[in-house]
């Protein structure tokens, strides 16, 4: 087990951003302390070789200017919100819409965007950083102040764990996630159209032009959206319109730790087990990646990674038939994503 801290840069605010590594068994992870970020991930393979195997950037600088959330943890509220708005107990609240017409993974400045606070800490066998933001009433238009907490982890067990919890003084949507894109061939080396995918879920969120749920929970038996035998991303890319961006049912009690997601990538011989509390998982292909220069002078282009973002279903707030994502007082946040490699 190791822990390393070390100096990441200074924002153009003179705000400091630290870099923790952590090491446990054949895993290394890299957290930054600027969004949350998961800077890197090295796994080995079947053949030996250990590979960075997360999409992102070697240095500060272009985490700070627009990218695809490289890595991100995600608040106030994952994914869109319809027109930026919804209303709770009686009151509308706006939100930035920094997605066309809608509002996006928190907003214009989300807990992507800012410094946390951080201790990294060794406990059972495991490493940790745990991550802590406050985010007063109002911010990016949400009500009630919230102090969040982020825990990312590595087991001895080659296992990345990620906890997050939240207490409000008030009701308020809350939906974290990591945004964290894989690519289990190893960062930059090609698309991930020949990994293999099943998915734990017997339905799934159709989305209209925006990606926004259509608020119907449709089957996936028998359409493009069908995991639940493992199959390759590419198989029906195209009948799905090109690449996948939708959240997935996850079957199962929303609430315990059960099987989200299976990956296997055959020429390195890694494969990827998601287990989450969260009610769904957000499948994204990397449709809008193009021509962005990462780590190693690795360019990435459309399907370059896939994301599995664990969370509530989008638009939730204004969907009052999908499970309830508004927290506050009496009803504090916790859930869970474990992700455990073998090769």
């Amino acid at each position: 087990m190791k822990i390393k801290k070390k100096p990441f840069g200074v924002l153009s605010s003179g705000e400091e951003v630290d870099l923790f590594q952590l090491k446990a068994g054949d895993l290394s992870l890299g957290v930054s302390t600027y969004g949350g970020i998961l800077t890197s991930l090295m796994v080995p393979s079947r053949s030996g070789s250990r590979d960075d195997v997360v999409l992102g950037f070697s240095t500060l600088d272009p985490y700070t200017r627009k990218h695809p959330y490289f890595g991100a943890t995600i608040g106030r509220c994952a994914n869109r919100i319809a027109d930026g708005r919804f209303t709770l107990n009686g009151s509308t609240y706006a939100l930035a819409k920094n997605n066309g017409p809608n509002s996006l993974h928190g907003g214009t400045r989300g807990f992507d965007k800012q410094v946390w606070d951080a201790e990294a800490y060794e406990e059972k066998g495991g490493v940790y950083v745990r991550l802590s933001l406050s985010s007063r009433d109002g911010d990016e238009g949400y009500p009630g102040s919230m102090d969040a907490v982020v825990i990312y982890g590595l087991t001895g067990d080659a296992e990345l764990t990620a906890e997050y919890r939240a207490k409000l003084d008030a009701p308020s949507p809350v939906n974290l996630t990591n945004h964290v894109y894989f690519n289990l061939k190893g960062e930059g080396r090609g698309d991930i159209l020949g990994h293999e995918v099943k998915l734990f879920s017997s339905s799934y969120l159709p989305v209209n032009s925006t990606l926004l749920p259509t608020g119907i929970v449709a089957p996936t038996a028998g359409t493009p959206f069908d995991f639940s035998v493992r199959k390759s991303v590419g198989r029906d890319l195209s009948e799905a319109g090109g690449g996948y961006d939708h959240c997935f049912a996850v079957d199962g009690a929303a609430g315990d730790l059960r099987p989200c997601a299976e990956v296997f990538e055959p020429s390195s011989g890694r494969t990827l087990r998601l287990s989450a509390t969260q009610p769904g998982v957000q499948f994204y292909t990397g449709n809008f990646l193009s021509n962005i220069q990462g780590k190693r002078g690795s360019i990435y282009d459309k399907h370059a990674g896939f994301c599995l973002e664990t969370q509530h279903f989008p638009d939730s707030p204004n969907h009052p038939e999908f499970p309830d994502c508004i927290f506050g007082p009496e009803r504090k946040y916790r859930e869970k994503a474990v992700f455990s490699f073998e090769w």
